[in-house]
């Protein structure tokens, strides 16, 4: 029987919907409990929010006559989207740029330098409410990917459009996601 109590939106936290931490930070293993020492909240996200992208493709092995006679997987990936729109925000611009790439503050004077200096991988998690259920996605292995391209002008908000891929962990998992009811 259909439950529409079931249908869901999925709303950023008020404590905000993308975090992230370095590389091997004790990763949050349900949907409620506080995230630990190391995550950085990289504040407010486009009103698009938070694109989830799965690939699963997979080839036909074929009989002779033509019949399918078998499916086998060739890839799968998760990957993440997402525009940050505080530019002005140093983690931001340290997720987005490099860590090592930023310095300063933005009241001293912030720095930021641009190169090919491959990013490294981050543990991200993504928080929301679905219709009253604490929602919360955690990547153990993620890496940026992809950037688009960032508009100047004086009607939009500068974003940086981001797409994290999702790598697997020890366990071949590429993320993880825990729902709690309130």
């Amino acid at each position: 029987m259909a439950n529409a109590t079931l249908v869901a939106a999925g709303k950023p936290k008020i404590t905000g919907g993308v975090w992230r931490a370095p590389a091997g930070t004790t990763l949050p293993t349900d949907a409620s409990t506080a995230l630990g020492t190391g995550f950085v909240c990289l504040g407010y996200v486009s009103e698009d929010g938070v694109t989830l992208g799965v690939t699963r493709e997979s080839d036909d092995i074929k009989a002779w006559g033509g019949d399918t006679v078998m499916t086998t997987q060739t890839e799968f990936s998760e990957t993440f989207k997402f525009t940050l729109i505080e530019t002005l925000n140093i983690d931001v611009k340290k997720a987005v740029f490099g860590d090592a790439n930023v310095t300063g503050t933005l009241a001293s004077g912030m720095t930021t330098t641009v190169n090919s200096t491959e990013l490294p991988e981050a543990v991200w998690v993504f928080e929301m409410v679905q219709n009253g259920a604490a929602c919360r996605i955690v990547v153990p292995n993620g890496k940026l990917s992809e950037m688009g391209d960032v508009t100047f002008n004086d009607s939009d908000p500068i974003g940086y459009e981001i797409t994290i891929t999702a790598l697997p962990d020890t366990n071949g998992n590429v993320s993880y996601e825990y729902v709690l009811k309130a």
